[in-house]
């Protein structure tokens, strides 16, 4: 088999954009409502209740009409003020980026940041918040995809919390495929989107909102209001008695209605499971392949995405050009400072099916081993097989 650079993978294995479970795919296609027809307004003001339920909070989010680089950014420019001293976690390329923000709004921005193969320690967090209690804000990005590593936001989150501060998660790529959501982790502001463990298209920011940062978005007089970047002008537009600041995505919407089913009718809990089992299976095959994973702990190894480190020998591009020419199989590559050291594996929304993990050794080890480094693949998909197994037979018997 052979897949030509301009014909369609076969498997999309990448950590954004996945592939849409066929049930959204038959939610993109249902008809384009009026956004005012009261049809469209009670349905819309269901989905966003079906996404509170799926937060698992009290409070009413809000969906922005864009990817959610765009919740990202505007809730760097609504939640900080001229005055605010800003802390932004750094252990990935994306914790890093939304310094680039909070750096245009805030009176002083300080970081921490760590090798982007480790994580925060929750007690450097809580020096810094000692050593400087006039920090307002604390960002974190949850999952940062391009290490595959994941944050202990949890603890950061009551650390903070505890501080008097705002928290700012960025779960991108997070939500739906483990546990987490703006309770959990005590986020203020908590943004995600549903093109990532939800199997959606990407294309709208979900936003989950607590009362005291609305409170602090609206004292805000630089917060952006009558603005495609503002967030309090969707503050009530999930009830159907008030307007739209402009036209919803409607085929969107109609979309993550349909992820939103799925992910609560399959139950929340399954599906961090599968996702956890899928990636626990390919990181048990990376490692008997005779491979590296990019994080130094597997124990901060995303649920979401597998993070492997590329030999010496091999060149990035001929590695992913490899895996899709001879097995159709499409990986992400690192991004800014870890582009060109490691291949990322998806294990997201559709692919979070551990059968996946075994495509996707194969694909992996065939390619490098295609490139002239050795690598044994049986040996890895035995492996996988075997954490897969294993759980069947733990299922099995209770």
């Amino acid at each position: 088999m052979s897949t030509l650079p301009d014909e369609e993978p076969i498997f999309t294995l990448t950590t954004g954009p996945v592939d849409a479970y066929s049930q959204v795919l038959r939610g993109l296609s249902q008809p384009v409502l009026y956004d005012y027809d009261p049809a469209f307004l009670g349905f819309y003001e269901k989905v966003v209740g079906k996404l509170r339920t799926a937060f698992r909070t009290e409070h009413m989010p809000v969906i922005l009409q864009g990817e959610p680089v765009l919740a990202l950014e505007a809730g760097a420019a609504s939640l900080i003020a001229r005055e605010d001293v800003v802390l932004n976690l750094v252990s990935g390329v994306y914790g890093a980026g939304f310094g680039y923000w909070a750096k245009r709004y805030c009176a002083e921005l300080l970081e921490i940041r760590v090798p982007f193969d480790e994580v925060i320690d929750p007690a450097s967090v809580a020096a810094l918040l000692k050593a400087r209690p006039d920090i307002r804000i604390v960002a974190v990005c949850h999952h940062d995809t391009p290490s595959g590593t994941i944050n202990p936001v949890a603890e950061i989150g009551r650390i903070v919390a505890a501080h008097g501060a705002y928290l700012l998660v960025d779960a991108v790529s997070s939500f739906g495929g483990m546990d987490i959501g703006p309770d959990t982790c005590q986020a203020d502001l908590f943004v995600t989107g549903p093109n990532k463990c939800l199997g959606c298209p990407p294309g709208l920011s979900l936003v989950g909102v607590t009362p005291r940062a609305w409170d602090k978005m609206k004292k805000n007089p630089a917060a952006p209001r009558d603005s495609f970047l503002s967030i309090l002008d969707w503050e009530h537009a999930a009830r159907r008695d008030r307007p739209f600041p402009f036209t919803p995505s409607v085929s969107e919407i109609n979309g993550l209605n349909a992820a939103l089913d799925l992910y609560l009718s399959e139950g929340p809990e399954h599906v961090w499971a599968r996702h956890s089992l899928t990636a626990a299976a390919c990181r048990a095959g990376v490692l008997a392949m005779g491979l590296r994973l990019w994080p130094a702990d597997e124990r901060t190894a995303s649920p979401t995405a597998t993070a492997v480190r590329i030999p010496g020998a091999v060149e990035d591009a001929a590695l992913r050009a490899a895996a899709r020419a001879r097995y159709g199989v499409v990986f992400s590559s690192g991004r800014g400072e870890t582009l060109g050291k490691l291949i990322r594996i998806g294990h997201m929304g559709p692919t979070a099916r551990p059968l996946y993990a075994v495509v996707a050794l194969t694909a992996l080890g065939g390619a490098i081993r295609a490139l002239g480094h050795p690598v044994d693949v049986p040996a890895g998909v035995a492996a996988a097989l075997a954490v897969i197994d294993e759980n069947i037979a733990r299922e099995a018997t209770g």
